[in-house]
């Protein structure tokens, strides 16, 4: 494969995702979507690190994906309070709360 089709794919994920976040309102679709911008930027990195021989690109998708993996464990936590105050994940319910 060659760097344009890893790059296309990404763009495809990358786009999906933003497309996710702007249009959904469920709270669990929109940290989904989240997920899949991280991992086209991972693509991105991984790609240009095996094009130029250099082991930093790599290193980096590793730190984001120690990253993603906290940040899905912040933000379904914060569903889940949403949920047991407003009883649903509907996000724009949000705006509603108070404290």
């Amino acid at each position: 494969m060659t760097i344009t089709q890893y790059l296309l794919l990404s763009s495809v994920l990358f786009c999906i995702g933003i497309y996710g976040v702007l249009s959904r309102k469920n709270g669990v679709m929109v940290l989904m979507s989240i997920e899949l911008i991280l991992n086209a930027v991972n693509i991105n990195l991984v790609a240009f690190s095996a094009l130029t021989d250099n082991i930093a690109g790599e290193v980096f998708a590793l730190f984001i994906i120690a990253i993603a993996a906290a940040e899905v464990g912040v933000g379904l936590a914060i569903v889940l309070l949403i949920f047991r105050n407003k009883q649903s994940v509907d996000l724009s319910e949000i705006d509603q709360m108070k404290g």
